[in-house]
């Protein structure tokens, strides 16, 4: 089946005023479907197979003349010197919508665009299926399944078996991605690695710790969590600082970008396991967290999210700038349990004390079904479909 997502609108209104859009995201999340569906009249090229990339390899102004009117051009950054080429098209045409590219790998990507299709292009990000896009296909969308499944369409759309496909895709993402861009002599220290850093979502990085708990270097822990970064496996949530005179936290907050997959690295194989699993709360965050996350990058926007704690643990979990009006701060405090507990909106009153006027709105997230505001805090149950 066809899950609708909600970068469709964007996609199509940045194709009528640039020559070329690039949409990127973790592998899986639904790139080419989206792109192909939305521009089906294009012709299409997967530069994963062998044979197209080595005819872009071997003569980009060949391949490029197959498509005289554009293309829908599938893991540009298997072949990236063609972005050179596709600026050479554009600077003689600049007619909108000429191609539509797609790419997995956001550093590699932005450093080749930068370079040769600056103010050319439209950069879109697409990630994993959010909760409302799978309201809106009719889909299960319980908290528990949420967390165990993710929001990878394959999953949803086939009914598959999260727990197996999540395993599948961590090994294929193994193989292709990470022994493309680096060398990994020892593999067993890298899956150590990544489902360390799976028992750390929602935690401030300490990357010093992670490299020691998993037997590795501090340089081959920061090139590892850069690359996983890179390749949308993991979301690092910097800290805000603002202009306070407080000490603040400077190092950021780790979360995966699919929350199935962090479950799955885990140990989590049943849904049944969330229920009494120490690390509830943890995952918990880290699906809410990244829902904020996709409501502004399939919208178009770029999440513009950061958390604030001090010195003395005073924290709120997310800090939301640019809410309305521009300029304003939002603040968000995420709690897994069904029920509202009252001292839960305290550190949202502590902060929002702190940063005064700026704050505009107050927001509690939980695992619940209700909707109210109490105390000038909209209260939000993450089961109420609101």
């Amino acid at each position: 089946m066809a899950i609708a997502r909600h970068l469709l609108a964007t996609l199509l209104g940045r194709a009528l005023s640039y020559p070329v859009v690039m949409v990127t995201g973790p592998r899986q999340a639904g790139k080419t479907t989206l792109c192909r569906m939305a521009f089906a009249d294009k012709p299409y090229a997967n530069l994963e197979q062998p044979d197209t990339r080595a005819f872009a390899q071997s003569d980009p102004v060949g391949f490029l003349a197959r498509f005289p009117t554009g293309a829908v051009i599938d893991e540009i950054q298997r072949v990236p010197d063609l972005l050179s080429w596709i600026q050479v098209r554009v600077d003689q045409d600049q007619s909108p919508g000429q191609f539509i590219l797609t790419g997995s790998h956001q550093f590699e990507l932005m450093a080749a665009v930068t370079q040769s299709l600056a103010g050319r292009t439209a950069l879109l990000r697409l990630f994993p299926l959010s909760i409302n896009e799978l309201r809106d296909a009719g889909l299960p969308s319980d908290t528990d399944r949420l967390m165990h499944a993710g929001g990878y369409p394959r999953i949803h759309a086939m009914r598959l078996d999260p727990a197996v496909t999540l395993g599948d895709y961590f090994e294929t993402y193994v193989e292709r991605d990470l022994r493309a861009l680096i060398e990994l002599r020892n593999l067993h220290a890298f899956r150590r690695f990544v489902k360390l850093a799976a028992g750390r979502v929602g935690q401030v990085l300490n990357l010093h710790g992670l490299a020691a708990d998993a037997g590795v270097s501090d340089p081959t822990a920061r090139q590892w969590m850069s690359l996983l970064e890179a390749s949308f496996v993991v979301y690092l949530l910097a800290p805000w600082f603002g202009n306070l005179g407080k000490r603040l936290t400077k190092s950021p907050k780790l979360y995966f970008c699919d929350v199935g997959l962090a479950a799955w690295l885990m140990g989590i194989q049943q849904q049944s396991q969330l229920a009494t699993h120490p690390l509830r709360g943890n995952l918990f965050e880290n699906l809410i967290v990244m829902e904020f996350v996709k409501f502004a990058e399939h919208h178009g926007e770029r999440a513009q999210l950061h958390f604030w704690r001090d010195s003395n643990g005073l924290e709120v979990d997310l800090l939301v700038e640019n809410a309305m009006p521009p300029g304003a701060l939002g603040l968000v405090e995420i709690k897994s349990g069904q029920t509202f507990v009252a001292d839960s909106t305290a550190s949202l009153h502590r902060v929002g004390k702190l940063l005064g006027s700026q704050v505009k709105r107050r927001m509690l997230v939980f695992g619940g079904t209700d909707c109210y505001v109490r105390e000038g805090v909209d209260v939000v149950g993450i089961q109420s479909g609101g």
